[in-house]
């Protein structure tokens, strides 16, 4: 009862996640963690993508690629005619998971964003680097018995991300302000996770935060509350392993500030299903997911999310 209380009370925090590793054994969780984590750099803000993740689930350490896409719509809402715009979100991102001391592990995340959408103008793109984040977890608690009925794993963390991508002023004045490279600001990420398993099955939940800091052209993105719970099974023979997963995911957006003054129809939240899965022989993996939203309401109504996918590549270290 007082680890479920320990548990209940740790989401409340503000707070992330990612796997356990070490450089002196082995976790028994590094198989079961998943993409639940904060990768606020999908487009910087409001609408980003916040359960993406950036975290394996079949490796502990490895160095990969990742491509993922988010499609929304919008409309200016002018007129109940209005006419509705089609949205890509595009990243590749090389990332990697690496142990750096006992209970201590390090995320490395640097995203390539290609993203286009069509306008009453005509069609608009914008491609570069994006904001690289760095995330630091420590691992809390963890149950060591193997005879325990049931495993419980807690960590906490935190990291930051680094305006490496391009703020474009303009374009935080469109019906979507999350067109965008970056955020042009250091923003401050808050973590926890905790998992709990029973032989093959076992359940994650996970809470993270995201603190937004003024740009220099002064402006903010409102900061962002992630939250997930995902059922998992992990299937192992020989060489092969694979892990399907199925969960929920949530988002909520913070109003956005520019000189100060909080600028209406900024703030929302959405909630997804998702379905994914990952499957590895010998030192490679390769892992897919998909997100459709069950409910939403971003920027009053004038963005909507139609789907998020991804599929990754990594080579266990």
């Amino acid at each position: 009862m007082k680890k479920i209380t320990l548990f209940f009370i740790l989401l409340f925090q503000l707070a992330n996640a990612t796997e356990k590793d070490s450089l002196q054994f082995r976790n028994p969780f590094a198989k079961f963690y998943n993409f639940l984590e904060e990768d606020c750099d999908a487009c910087g803000c409001s609408a980003s993508g916040g359960s993406m993740g950036f975290a394996s689930m079949l490796n502990s350490n490895f160095i990969g690629i990742r491509y993922f896409n988010q499609n929304y719509k919008s409309t200016d809402g002018l007129y109940s005619n209005s006419l509705w715009y089609t949205e890509n979100f595009n990243t590749t991102q090389v990332w990697a998971r690496i142990p750096v001391k006992e209970n201590f592990q390090v995320s490395v995340l640097i995203p390539y964003h290609s993203h286009n959408r069509a306008t009453a103008i005509g069609n608009q793109a914008i491609s570069g680097l994006g904001d690289i984040t760095l995330l630091v977890m420590y691992s809390l608690y963890q149950t060591h018995k193997d005879s325990t009925f049931l495993v419980h794993t807690l960590q906490m963390g935190g990291g930051l991300k680094m305006p490496t991508g391009t703020f474009n002023e303009a374009n935080s004045g469109t019906v979507n302000p999350s067109f965008q490279l970056g955020t042009g600001s250091w923003d401050y990420l808050l973590a926890t996770e905790y998992i709990v398993r029973r032989k093959q099955f076992g359940l994650s939940a996970m809470l993270n935060y995201v603190i937004k800091t003024e740009n220099q052209k002064n402006y903010r993105f409102g900061n962002q509350l992630n939250y997930a719970a995902t059922l998992f099974y992990l299937y192992e023979k020989d060489t092969f392993s694979f892990a399907p997963q199925l969960g929920i995911a949530g988002e909520t957006y913070e109003s956005n500030y520019q000189h100060g003054q909080k600028l209406p129809k900024t703030a929302g939240n959405a909630l997804f299903g998702k379905l994914g899965f990952e499957v590895g022989r010998n030192a490679f993996s390769l892992g897919a997911n998909a997100m459709l939203p069950i409910q939403q309401n971003l920027t009053g109504g004038n963005v909507e999310a139609n789907y998020r996918w991804s599929i990754n590549l990594n080579y266990s270290l």
